[in-house]
């Protein structure tokens, strides 16, 4: 999606606490238990009532603050905020688990005498441990008496939501209506555990713009959908996947009443907020050494296009070759064929970067020290192309390393 001139875009931003409206916080809770003082809980407040939107794992498997989160959008009351915390995932833990999601969120909710329900809740971490909820209790307490809108506690919040993340995430869109400037500010976290839909990530956004909530989740799914929803780095789908958009009308902009112009422009300006989060994401995967946009046309349908693309993108042998400097395609290819989608040999391209590599199923063996040398580079693109269709995608992912084993082979 193009970015419109009118759009003012920073990469790296405060995040959340850019919005109008919006303060927030981070403290240290020792939810890890490892007695140090690591920011690994953040509190983020609009005093201003908001709508939401909100977008979650698909896994059997349901983390406990996802559960609180889809019953406090399910009521369609104003929100206020959240708290979310790293270190703990609170999931797989029974009813424990969900008592404790409950009692950040009413806790967060009380802590700034805002109605109870009114504040979601996510975590992200260790899977199957429960909360040290009392730690975790006082830390919220904490939190809400530091609330800031100060660029410096959104920086502060971005890096309390990390787990194995090396740097944090964050990203602001800004654009004009009618003499009033919106905003839409954003933090996240996801490095590994990636594979939407979505990825073991959670990314909270905030706009000072007035949205209906039907109106709010439309945008809210239709970005996701290329963005968060577009990357891997290992395959595995987490149990905590969390996207919330909450907007509080502080900019005295009201998306419902504008015309579409002005709604075209809050998506493309969420939209880029989500494709450089997710971005980010993927450059920051668990102990990668290689970033690969796979590009998928003449497809079918875009689900056919889709399919290759994550096929190749989630091969072992694939990965492996990427981190080995090695433009094996014939691996690139066997993956695209056991998609299943009625890939016909004889019309398929192929190219790394501009440098074809098959056309119309033909090696193009004099090239092969192009492909060599645009493997080596940290980011390169596959190009296939099928003539089969319309349909096309595109898929972030990366290369599997020596690195992600050991990193992953314990805690």
């Amino acid at each position: 999606m193009d970015l419109p001139i009118d759009i003012e875009f920073i990469a790296d931003s405060p995040g959340v606490t850019d919005a109008a409206g919006f303060v927030a916080a981070a403290v240290p809770c020792d939810i890890r238990g490892k007695g140090n003082d690591r920011l690994d809980l953040a509190l983020v407040y609009s005093a201003a009532p908001c709508t939401a939107a909100g977008v979650f794992t698909r896994n059997d498997v349901v983390a406990a603050p996802v559960r609180v989160c889809q019953e406090i959008l399910r009521a369609r009351a104003p929100a206020h905020g959240f708290v979310a915390n790293s270190g703990n995932a609170n999931a797989c833990t029974g009813l424990q688990g969900l008592a404790d999601a409950r009692a950040m969120a009413a806790r967060a909710a009380f802590s700034v005498r805002a109605p109870t329900g009114s504040f979601f809740v996510a975590s992200t971490g260790r899977i199957g441990r429960l909360l040290p909820l009392p730690r975790v209790l006082a830390g919220i307490d904490s939190a809400a008496a530091a609330l800031a809108p100060s660029s410096v506690e959104g920086l502060r919040a971005a890096e309390a939501i990390l787990t194995s993340d090396t740097r944090p995430k964050t990203a602001t869109a800004r654009f004009s209506w009618l003499g009033r400037t919106v905003t839409v500010g954003a933090m996240a976290k996801g490095a590994g555990m990636i594979q939407p839909n979505m990825a073991t990530m959670l990314a909270f956004l905030c706009t000072d713009a007035a949205v209906p909530a039907a109106l709010l989740q439309d945008c809210l799914r239709t970005a996701v959908s290329n963005t968060f929803n577009a990357i891997t780095v290992d395959g595995d789908m987490s149990t905590n996947d969390t996207v919330l958009l909450l907007a509080n009308g502080a900019s005295g902009c009201d998306l419902g009443a504008a015309p579409a112009e002005a709604r075209v422009l809050f998506a493309q300006a969420l939209h880029r907020v989500c494709d450089c989060l997710a971005e980010k994401m993927v450059g920051d995967g668990e102990k990668i050494t290689k970033v690969v946009e796979i590009l998928v046309h003449g497809a079918p349908d875009a689900a056919a296009a889709e399919k290759i693309a994550r096929a190749v993108g989630n091969s072992l042998l694939v990965k492996s070759s990427w981190f080995g400097e090695d433009p094996n395609w014939g691996r690139l290819v066997d993956a695209a064929g056991y998609a299943g989608v009625g890939l016909v040999e004889e019309k398929l391209d192929l190219s790394y970067d501009d440098v074809p590599v098959l056309v119309g199923g033909a090696p193009r063996e004099q090239f092969l020290e192009q492909w060599r040398a645009t493997v080596r580079q940290p980011r390169f693109r596959v190009t296939f192309d099928l003539h089969l269709g319309a349909g096309s995608y595109r898929l972030r992912a990366t290369d599997l390393t020596e690195g992600y084993v050991n990193y992953n082979k314990s805690e």
